[in-house]
């Protein structure tokens, strides 16, 4: 600021002097100029001076301005520059934490497993407690978890209470203490699956073959695949509402209690084969939208498909309801096969109306047979 008004200062001076120094230089070496105008020709060098220190006091300012502009554009870059190391060091911030819980949550894992095979079933309980923890807290070892789970309930189990045959053998404290165990997983398996209310239920499958099922509840859930050939289901088993989104095998599986799967959903193909009803099945209301293969199924009681609905083929050859059945699905049937499929007509058996039931030798047995226009079955 001193420095501008002493340039200021020296400017006016200047201009003073050029406007004496050339109103004297007029008069003295032109004698035709008067006094006004040898006055006037001196104001304007005067003011030529002082415009000629106004534009370079503009160009001073216009390059002192550029350089303010410069710097504030490096103090930008510079800032930017600092924001992105800051990103950057958040991220490997965020990276080394998630490491650090993948790190913790697989040791976790990897102890909860390891647990499973003390010989403890508190700690067995425990350590299953903790793999659902794991998976509800990060979602992306549900699978795994659920793979483990299963894996528990496919393991050899021995339990008097699990054969046809009524037994009188003793149950040992360790058989009950293994059969809670199982029970514990099986509850947990089914609390890891999504619901039906779920907007975008993940899908996660279910491998239980040969398993020991007891009280067995996926009503109200969804399951992608599921597969439980040759497993052995006791007491009530319930699929009421549950959607499959997958193939379903339940292919050699036995019921010993009853089975209901009133209004569930079949997305894929469902196989049935050789399956072994001691108890009533309840499929009534279903939705079958893959093909359903009952091949050979022996059931000793009431099954019922009453107003279930059939998108796609329905299998029956070789298939036995000894306790009655209830066949009258919801129109139209696509298809249906039919080959020895023999039903007991000494209890309540009820068929479409298109159907028939041809008496066997035994008064008290028949064979179904379709004889309706536009369907399709195989029949014998």
């Amino acid at each position: 600021m001193g420095e501008r008004k002493i340039g200021l200062v020296a400017t006016i001076a200047v201009a003073v002097v050029v406007l004496i120094g050339v109103s004297i230089a007029l008069l003295v070496f032109d004698p035709r100029t008067t006094g006004a105008d040898a006055l006037r020709t001196g104001g304007l060098a005067a003011g030529s001076v002082v415009a000629l220190y106004a534009l370079w006091l503009n160009d001073r300012r216009r390059r002192v301005e550029e350089k303010r502009q410069e710097l504030d554009s490096q103090r930008q870059e510079l800032d930017r520059q600092r924001y992105a190391l800051e990103q950057q060091r958040q991220a490997l911030e965020d990276r080394r934490t998630d490491q650090d819980r993948d790190r913790a949550a697989d040791e976790r894992f990897a102890r909860a497993v390891e647990l499973l095979g003390n010989e403890a079933d508190q700690v067995r309980v425990g350590a299953m407690h903790a793999l659902a923890g794991l998976a509800r807290n990060q979602p992306e070892y549900t699978q795994t978890v659920l793979d483990v789970l299963c894996s528990y309930l496919r393991r050899p189990f021995d339990h008097p209470k699990w054969t046809i045959e009524r037994s009188v053998d003793v149950v040992t404290d360790e058989q009950q203490r293994e059969r809670t165990v199982r029970q514990t997983a099986a509850k947990l398996v089914v609390s890891l699956l999504p619901t039906t209310s779920d907007a975008h239920p993940p899908r996660y499958d279910i491998d239980v073959a040969a398993a020991r099922l007891d009280r067995f509840d996926l009503s109200g859930r969804v399951v992608g695949t599921f597969e439980a050939q040759a497993c052995w289901f006791r007491h009530k088993t319930n699929f009421e509402g549950t959607v499959f989104l997958g193939k379903v095998d339940l292919g050699d599986a036995t019921f010993l209690h009853p089975l209901r799967a009133a209004g569930a959903v079949f997305r894929g193909r469902a196989s049935l084969q050789c399956l072994h009803g001691r108890a009533p099945i309840d499929f009534e209301l279903v939705e079958f939208h893959g093909e359903v293969d009952m091949q050979t199924a022996k059931c000793a009681e009431h099954v019922s498909f009453r107003q279930a609905a059939f998108h796609a083929g329905l299998d029956l050859r070789h298939a036995r309801f000894d306790g009655g059945v209830d066949l009258r699905v919801r129109e139209p049937l696509p298809s249906v096969a039919l080959y020895n499929t023999e039903v007991d007509t000494s209890i309540h058996a009820q068929v479409p109306e298109d159907w028939q039931l041809e008496p066997l030798t035994d008064a008290n047995r028949a064979r179904i047979r379709v004889h309706a226009v536009g369907q399709n079955p195989s029949h014998g």
